[in-house]
């Protein structure tokens, strides 16, 4: 058992690993976002090429554990909603409005349930 395997066998470890993934998930896809909307010329592909690095990177730290792929991706979604929203308020400055709040309640509940129902 490598030492990823071992972190993410505590709850603790495992919601860890998940934020530290989460982060450059959200920021690739945020390069994608500048590169698209908000770059031209050379500055737009720079984000482009960043954002396929970061995303990149963040697939091969997610996976560099074994372990329950569709729990994972269950509870992950959670994370990475809260960190996505976190990096949307720093980076581009937009608040998540009442119908985002609402969503992501559910999304977060279900990412509960996923992480804590022993079934």
């Amino acid at each position: 058992m490598n030492t990823f395997e071992q972190l993410v066998e505590s709850p603790v470890g495992a919601l860890a690993f998940l934020i530290v993934a989460a982060f450059p998930e959200a920021f690739g896809d945020s390069f994608f976002q500048a590169g698209f909307y908000r770059a031209t010329g050379w500055g737009r592909l720079a984000a482009l090429v960043a954002g396929a690095i970061v995303l990149t990177a963040y697939g091969s730290i997610v996976n560099l554990p074994r372990w329950d792929f569709g729990r994972l991706i269950g509870v992950y979604v959670a994370v990475f909603f809260l960190i996505a929203q976190l990096l949307n308020k720093v980076r581009f400055g937009q608040s998540p409005t009442t119908p985002i709040y609402a969503g992501g309640a559910l999304i977060v509940a279900g990412g509960l349930v996923m992480a804590l129902w022993k079934g």
